[in-house]
C-alpha cells in the first residue's frame, strides 16, 4: 500500500497500486473501488453536467466557461457534495489525485493551444492604445487586491513572503482572461469591430503581463532571506523563454520546412515531436520552480504561425476543450465550498470586493480611453469587456490555494467573484454597445439608384477557386469606365473550425507577391484567389480590388457579409450557388451549408443580391480582359427585383462586346390577378391590397421601361421583346425555348411580387432562394451552357424607401400606366 497525502484535504489516503481494472461484477468487484472505471464514470459525469449548463445558460447570452465553472460547482461539496453518498461513491478523496492529474495534463495542452493560436502580429495594429489600455485596466483592480490583502492579513500563513501573498492576490483580481473574452467577443459577433480588436490586443498584453507576475510571484514563494532560490527561478524562467525564442523556434521552422509547392510539409512523425515538445516544456518550468503551464504557453507561443497551427488545433482543440478542461473546472468546483462561507461578513466583503473589482477595472479603462479621444460609452463597454475572469484566474486560485494563500472561504469567494463578473458582461454588453455608423449616409444600396457617372461598388463572395472564373467575367461584363469605375470588394468566406478565434483579414495590395513559406492552408487558398483577381485589376482598366477573408461559422458568417457590405457601401453583393455543374452537364450540390448562406444573407442584406448559377460565363466566352463578347438577356416579369436585373443589365449593354435582350413577359387577357387571391369574395379587402399594389407596381414597371427604351433607342445591340402569355404554363414553355442561344440570363427573383405569370410555381421550387424562375433557369434539364444571375433588390423596411412612392407626384396610378407608348422600332411581339 503506497500513501499519500491529497491537496485538497489534510488527511491521508491510502492507495492500492494493484486497484487499476476490475475484473467484472460477476466476480463480485465493484466497479467504483477501482481507478479507471471510476475516472470514467467521472468524466462522463463532469461533461454531462457541464453541456447541460451550457444549454441552460444559453439563453442568457453566458460564456461557456461561466458554465462549466457552475457545473464544477453543482458537483462539489456546495450543492451535490450534500448529498449522503454522493461525494464518497462518485468523487472519494483517493480519486481526486488521478482526476487532478488528467484535468492538469488538458489544462497543459489548453495553454499550449491557446499560445499557438495567439498571432503577436495583431499588436502593431493596436500599438500604444493597447499597451495603454492593459495597464489602465491593471493598476486599479491591482490596487484592488492589495486591499483585499489587508482584509485578510491574518489568514496569510507565516511562511509566506508578503510580496508573493500581494502578487497572487493582485493578479487574480487584474488579469484578463484572453480566451473567454474571445469567446464571448465571437458570441456577440464583436470579434471584427474596432473595439473587439482592442479588446483582444489588450487582453493579449494583460496575460502576458499576468504570466510574469504570477511566475515572479510563485519565484519568490521562499520567505528564506538566506536562500537564492528565487533568484535562480526568475534567472531560469527567464533563460527558457530565450530558449524557446533563438534556438526552439527556429528549430521548428527548419523540422516543417517546404515542399516543392511551397506547402508546409506536415508528417506524423513532426506532429508528435511537437506534441511531445509541449509536455517537455510543461516539465521543464515545473521543475525550475514555476508551472507547468507557463512552459506550455510559451512553447505554444513561437510555433511559427502557418499550417501547423492549423493541424495542432484540428487534432487537439476539440477533445481538449472538450473533454480534459472541464475536469480542471469541476476539481475548481471540488475545493469550492459555500459553506465554508459562514459569516455576513464575509459575504460583506465578497460583494465589496466584487464591485471595486469590477468598478476598478471600469474606471481605469475609461480614464485611458478618454486620454486616447475614444467615446465615453466606448470606453466604458471596453472596461467592461476586460472584466472576463475563467480560467487563468483559476489556474492563479489552485496555485494559492496549493501553496496554502487562500484557505477553504477565501477560494470560495475569489470562485465567486470570477463567475459573478463574468456572467454580466455579455448581458451588458449585448444591451449597450450599438456600433458607432459611418457618418457619410449609404443611399445607393441598389444598382437601380446607383450613378452611372459614379462609382459602382460591389461585393463578391469567394467559397473556393472554382467561384473565381465566373466571377471575374462577370465582372468584366459590367463595363468598368472612366466615368463610373468598378470597386470590388473580394471577400474569401473560410469556415471557421473549433477555435475561437473568427475575424476579418484584410489583405494589402500584391501581398501574394510576398508570400511567406509558413502558410496555413486557407492562407494559400485565399492566396490562389488574390492572385486571380489582382491579375483582374492588371488587366483591365477602371478596375479597383479589394482583398479579404471572412473566418466564421458558416450559420452566422451572413453577418460578417452584411457587415462588410454596409461598412464598404456597396450596392450589389454578389455570391455563388451552392450547386456547380457536373461533368455530364447535370448540376450537383456542394456544400449544404452554402445554400443556407445565401437564404441567410438575402434575409439580412443591407443592399441589393445576386446569386450566380455558373454554367459557362466561365469558359469560352471570354476573349480578353478587355474585349468581351457575349449575348445577355434580362428576362421581366415586374416588381423591384425585375427592375434591379434590368438595372444591371442596362449597365452590361454600355460594354461594346454586351448584346442585350430584354424579354418583357405580359399578362394576356385571359390572365387575372383573381387567379391568386387567397378568396373569391370581392368585399375582401385583401384583393384590394393586391390590386393596389399591382397597380402600382405596374406603373413603376413601365416608367422604368419606357425610361430604358428612351435612352437606348438607338442602340442596335439592344433588342426589346414582349411575350404576352396567360398562365404559368405558358411561362415555362416560353423560357424553355430561350435554352442556348444566350451566355448569360439575368432574373429578378421575385420575393413579394404576386403574378399570374408564376402562380403555382413555387410550390415545385428546389431551391426558394431563387425564386420561382430562377430555380426553373438552373435546372439539370434546363441548359448546359447558360449561366443564370438571380438578383434581388434591397427595398427596407418599404419599398417606397428605394423605389419613390407613385403618391410623391402629381400622377395616380392609373395615369402612369396609361403612359405607355412603345416605338415599335427593335420591339418584337410574341
Amino acid at each position: 500500500m503506497a500513501m499519500a497525502t491529497t491537496r485538497a484535504e489534510d488527511l491521508i489516503v491510502c492507495y492500492s497500486p494493484k486497484m487499476v481494472t476490475a475484473k467484472g461484477i460477476w466476480k463480485g468487484d465493484n466497479p467504483l473501488d477501482y481507478s479507471i472505471p471510476l475516472v470514467i464514470l467521472q468524466m462522463t459525469i463532469v461533461v454531462a453536467t457541464t453541456r447541460i449548463m451550457v444549454f441552460v445558460l444559453k439563453p442568457l447570452r453566458q460564456p461557456r466557461v461561466v458554465s462549466e465553472i457552475l457545473g464544477g460547482v453543482i458537483l462539489g461539496p456546495s450543492v451535490l457534495g450534500r448529498v449522503q453518498g454522493f461525494a464518497s461513491t462518485i468523487f472519494p478523496s483517493r480519486s481526486v489525485m488521478v482526476l487532478e492529474t488528467m484535468a492538469n495534463v488538458g489544462l497543459v495542452y489548453f495553454l499550449f493551444l491557446v499560445g499557438v493560436e495567439m498571432d503577436l502580429t495583431v499588436l502593431r495594429k493596436t500599438g500604444k492604445r493597447a499597451l495603454a489600455v492593459a495597464i489602465g485596466g491593471m493598476i486599479l483592480p491591482f490596487v484592488v487586491g492589495i486591499c483585499f490583502t489587508i482584509v485578510l492579513h491574518e489568514r496569510k500563513p507565516k511562511s509566506l513572503n508578503t510580496a508573493t501573498y500581494i502578487l497572487l492576490l493582485g493578479v487574480t483580481l487584474s488579469v484578463t482572461a484572453f480566451p473567454v473574452l474571445a469567446r464571448i467577443l465571437f458570441e456577440l459577433k464583436l470579434i471584427n469591430s474596432e473595439i473587439g480588436k482592442l479588446a483582444m490586443s489588450s487582453a493579449l498584453l494583460n496575460v502576458m503581463c499576468a504570466w510574469i507576475l504570477l511566475a515572479f510571484a510563485i519565484a519568490t514563494a521562499d520567505n528564506d532571506a538566506k536562500s537564492f532560490a528565487s533568484l535562480w527561478v526568475l534567472l531560469a524562467s527567464v533563460g527558457f523563454v530565450v530558449v524557446c525564442i533563438v534556438f526552439v523556434r527556429p528549430a521548428i521552422t527548419w523540422m516543417v520546412g517546404t515542399t516543392s509547392e511551397g506547402e508546409p510539409a506536415l508528417s506524423e512523425f513532426t506532429i508528435c515531436v511537437i506534441l511531445t515538445g509541449a509536455m517537455i516544456s510543461g516539465f521543464i518550468t515545473d521543475a525550475i520552480g514555476t508551472h507547468s503551464v507557463f512552459g506550455a504557453f510559451v512553447f505554444g507561443l513561437v510555433i511559427p504561425n502557418g499550417a501547423l497551427g492549423v493541424v495542432l488545433l484540428e487534432k487537439l482543440d476539440d477533445f481538449v476543450s472538450g473533454l480534459l478542461l472541464p475536469l480542471f473546472f469541476a476539481i475548481s468546483g471540488l475545493k469550492t465550498n459555500f459553506a465554508s462561507i459562514d459569516s455576513g461578513r464575509t459575504w460583506g466583503v465578497l460583494a465589496f470586493i466584487t464591485f471595486l473589482s469590477c468598478a476598478g477595472k471600469i474606471a481605469g479603462t475609461i480614464l485611458v480611453t478618454m486620454f486616447l479621444r475614444m467615446p465615453y460609452n466606448d470606453g466604458f463597454i471596453l472596461g467592461v469587456l476586460m472584466n472576463a475572469k475563467g480560467l487563468v484566474e483559476l489556474i492563479v486560485l489552485n496555485i494559492g490555494k496549493d501553496q496554502k494563500v487562500l484557505d477553504d472561504e477565501s477560494f470560495s469567494v475569489m470562485v465567486i467573484v470570477a463567475v459573478v463578473m463574468t456572467a454580466i458582461i455579455s448581458p451588458i454588453v449585448a444591451t449597450m454597445y450599438k456600433p458607432t455608423r459611418s457618418s457619410v449616409s449609404y443611399e445607393r444600396r441598389t444598382l437601380q439608384r446607383a450613378l452611372h457617372d459614379g462609382e459602382l461598388r460591389l461585393l463578391v463572395c469567394i467559397h473556393t477557386h472554382r467561384n473565381v472564373p465566373a466571377i471575374i467575367n462577370l465582372l468584366e461584363a459590367s463595363n468598368p469606365t472612366t466615368k463610373s469605375p468598378l470597386c470590388i470588394y473580394v471577400l474569401h468566406l473560410v469556415e471557421l473550425t473549433g477555435h475561437a478565434s473568427g475575424m476579418l483579414i484584410v489583405h494589402s495590395a500584391h501581398k501574394s507577391k510576398h508570400v511567406p513559406t509558413e502558410k496555413n492552408r486557407t492562407q494559400a487558398q485565399s492566396d490562389n484567389i488574390i492572385n486571380a483577381f489582382e491579375s483582374f485589376e492588371q488587366h483591365s482598366s477602371f478596375v479597383s480590388i479589394h482583398p479579404l477573408t471572412a473566418i466564421s461559422p458558416y450559420n452566422s458568417i451572413h453577418e460578417d457579409i452584411c457587415s462588410v457590405a454596409e461598412d464598404k457601401r456597396v450596392a450589389l453583393v454578389i455570391i455563388p450557388f451552392h450547386k456547380q455543374q457536373t461533368v455530364d452537364g447535370g448540376m450537383e450540390g456542394t456544400n449544404p451549408a452554402f445554400g443556407s448562406v445565401n437564404q441567410n444573407l438575402l434575409a439580412k442584406a443591407p443592399c441589393s443580391v445576386g446569386i450566380l448559377v455558373d454554367r459557362g460565363v466561365s469558359g469560352s466566352a471570354r476573349v480578353a480582359a478587355n474585349e468581351v463578347a457575349r449575348q445577355v438577356c434580362v428576362l421581366f416579369f415586374g416588381g423591384p427585383d425585375d427592375r434591379e436585373a434590368l438595372a444591371y443589365g442596362w449597365r452590361m449593354c454600355e460594354n461594346p462586346g454586351i448584346s442585350l435582350t430584354v424579354l418583357r413577359f405580359v399578362p394576356g387577357a385571359n390572365a387575372t390577378l383573381s387567379t391568386m387571391l387567397p378568396t373569391d369574395d370581392p368585399d375582401n379587402p385583401n384583393v384590394l391590397t393586391v390590386e393596389a399594389t399591382s397597380s402600382r407596381e405596374n406603373g413603376l414597371d413601365d416608367e422604368y421601361i419606357n425610361d430604358f427604351r428612351s435612352k437606348n433607342d438607338d442602340d442596335e445591340s439592344i433588342v426589346y421583346t414582349e411575350n404576352v402569355v396567360n398562365s404559368s404554363e405558358e411561362t415555362v414553355a416560353a423560357i424553355r425555348k430561350l435554352d442556348n442561344y444566350h451566355d448569360l440570363l439575368i432574373v429578378g427573383r421575385g420575393h413579394g411580387v404576386m403574378s399570374p405569370l408564376t402562380t403555382g410555381l413555387t410550390d415545385w421550387s428546389e431551391c426558394p432562394e431563387l425564386g420561382a424562375i430562377g430555380d426553373i433557369l438552373a435546372e439539370s434539364d434546363f441548359s448546359s451552357t447558360v449561366s443564370v444571375l438571380v438578383i434581388q433588390q434591397y427595398i427596407g423596411s418599404s419599398q417606397h424607401e428605394l423605389t419613390g412612392s407613385p403618391h410623391s407626384t402629381s400622377q395616380s396610378d392609373d395615369e402612369l400606366i396609361h403612359r405607355r407608348t412603345w416605338s415599335p422600332k427593335k420591339t418584337d411581339y410574341i
